[in-house]
């Protein structure tokens, strides 16, 4: 499963569309299968969306290096 993401074309450039999709093969072939429709984002929001998906979680909040 992966994050999917189309730019937004006709509106706010900054925005894109999120799709949840998912990787299967038909008669051989590779075909993809969208589990969930996210909508319309911010494109600020992406990274966090990929994070909350990902097999590693990642960091978001990192402490100060003198604290």
């Amino acid at each position: 499963m992966f994050i999917k993401v189309v730019p937004n074309v006709k509106g706010n450039q900054n925005t894109c569309f999120c799709y949840l999709v998912e990787s299967y093969r038909d008669h051989g072939k590779i075909k993809h299968r969208t589990l969930k429709n996210f909508g319309l984002l911010e494109n600020d929001q992406v990274p966090y969306l990929k994070a909350m998906y990902a097999k590693k979680k990642p960091r978001l909040i990192y402490d100060d290096e003198g604290a």
